[in-house]
């Protein structure tokens, strides 16, 4: 592989720009079985939080046109299992290991952060999606002056390289994005699932526990696309775009709108090695069109 796809992203350099999202890889120990995961330029780790959480109960996940939607709430073994089994693997990998953070409240935050700051890792994504269950269960991503004072309170704590991943439901996702770039995040990511309802007709009830759910897939990658535009082009820190990205022309797209990085999630379900076949097709686009680097197509729209 020539070098056209090398991306340096706050500092950490991607072998290529293609990373798999949180959530949707596990750790990638089950991604490796039909793939060299080394391919990939990153890997985002299941959403973990301080202590181990069994996720939502009932229905958790439901095929939507030209999407899904999930409501696993944020299942996962916490921090020190991750530590203890996954995180040494993952850093003995040739990518960039990203490790995703999530908590339900400030101090949730902070003693995970403390926890990991004695640990390797190449970039902390900082999932502020959560709902805070001190503040009535409103999401920390959604108010911006809420968002700035958690990435204001991590910044300080955390001695690792800090990217804050945006819900696209939050007020003015840019205004908020701008604040995370004053308090001092390394980069951003974006988008989170958009908030969606399903109902069913039998049952004459919502699908999902909770009523709503979070949409991701290809059905929301014209507003993902639009919003990691707006945000590139508004600050100065890197940008992680995600969101419904399927193919290596979407891939293209966001890089084109001002991604550095890029993100594949909820089409690996349906293709489990898409992402190999989104950094093969960038490669040969790249070649066709005699660009010597991605840097060259960035942020040029």
């Amino acid at each position: 592989m020539s070098k056209r796809l090398e991306t340096v992203f706050a500092g950490v350099t991607f072998k290529n720009p293609v990373a798999l999202a949180s959530g949707t890889c596990g750790f990638g120990k089950e991604f490796n079985e039909y793939f060299d995961i080394q391919k990939l330029g990153g890997l985002c780790s299941k959403g973990l939080t301080l202590h181990a959480r069994g996720g939502n109960d009932g229905i958790r996940v439901w095929e939507t046109p030209s999407g899904i939607m999930n409501s696993v709430g944020l299942e996962n073994p916490g921090v020190q299992h991750f530590i203890e089994c996954d995180l040494d693997r993952m850093n003995s990998l040739d990518l960039v290991n990203i490790v995703n953070l999530g908590g339900h409240s400030m101090e949730d935050y902070l003693q995970a952060v403390e926890i990991l700051n004695d640990y390797k890792l190449d970039i902390l994504e900082l999932n502020i999606s959560c709902p805070n269950v001190k503040a009535g269960g409103m999401n920390f991503g959604v108010k911006t002056e809420m968002a700035r004072e958690v990435v204001r309170e991590i910044r300080k704590a955390c001695k690792h390289k800090l990217v804050i991943k945006l819900s696209p439901n939050a007020e003015d996702i840019v205004s908020l994005a701008k604040a995370c770039e004053e308090e001092g995040a390394d980069g951003v990511s974006l988008t989170n699932t958009f908030l969606a309802m399903a109902i069913d007709l039998k049952k004459k009830k919502p699908v999902f526990e909770n009523t709503y759910a979070g949409l991701s897939g290809p059905a929301i990658k014209p507003i993902s696309l639009r919003m990691v535009h707006q945000v590139a082009h508004a600050v100065s820190i890197p940008v992680m775009g995600l969101g419904g990205i399927s193919t290596w022309q979407d891939a293209i797209e966001f890089i084109m709108a001002g991604a550095t990085v890029i993100q594949i999630g909820t089409a690996s379900f349906m293709n489990p090695r898409l992402a190999v076949d989104v950094i093969d097709g960038m490669e040969r686009y790249l070649e066709e069109n005699g660009i010597e680097n991605l840097s060259e197509i960035r942020g040029i729209l």
